[in-house]
């Protein structure tokens, strides 16, 4: 039996929940999910996989946990962000900030390997719930700037700062790639104006 580093035995177990799910998630991100095994998982913190079943019946119930873990501090950091933001554009732009100071802490990739993965259906639902969740903020931010086709809005928005996510991750600066990106997606969500002052309105005849 491992060693108990914990005052009780139920905060011993959380520890070693907590440190199932750190080893599940590194490989997931590593190798995928088809590696997040019982006999791989517990041999990263060395625990034998008898012990393993002591804290989830399957790789099906680890992935689950990790589904609904990987999205929890991502949630945290982002609500923090937004609390006292509430113009529109500035919630978009603490929104993204905080997307790209959490990729270059490494915190998407949990999600995006899951999104990617050969998940059973229930959870691969789940996963993609969660991350509707995710971005709500951004989406309502949008939708009270005014720019026309919410959701179309919000996919192409929600593009730049996936593809932004992956840059920082590929080590590019966080603050360098957040000033271009924001440039991008304010352009993007500027509100169309139904003519411009300086063309002619329809129908209108000019020499």
């Amino acid at each position: 039996m491992p060693k108990i580093n914990a005052a009780t035995v139920a905060e011993h177990r959380a520890q070693q929940r907590a440190a199932l799910i750190q080893a599940a998630v590194d490989i997931l991100v590593e190798q995928g999910a088809a590696a997040v095994t019982p006999a791989a998982v517990g041999a990263r913190v060395g625990l034998a996989r008898s012990s393993f079943y002591q804290y989830f019946p399957s790789s099906a119930a680890l992935l689950a946990a990790i589904v609904e873990e990987s999205f929890t501090a991502a949630d945290a950091a982002t609500t923090q962000a937004l609390v006292d933001v509430h113009e529109p554009a500035a919630r978009v732009d603490a929104f993204v900030r905080t997307e790209l100071a959490l990729a270059a802490r490494g915190m998407h990739r949990p999600a995006k390997a899951l999104m990617q993965a050969d998940l059973p259906r229930e959870c691969l639902d789940r996963v993609h719930e969660l991350h509707r969740h995710h971005y709500a903020p951004l989406q309502a931010a949008i939708a009270l700037l005014g720019a026309g086709a919410d959701e179309l809005t919000g996919r192409l928005v929600g593009g730049i700062v996936q593809a932004a996510m992956t840059a920082v991750e590929h080590g590019a600066d966080p603050d360098r790639v957040a000033d271009r990106a924001l440039t991008l997606v304010r352009h993007g969500l500027t509100p169309p104006t139904a003519e411009r002052s300086d063309e002619p309105a329809a129908g209108v005849a000019h020499d």
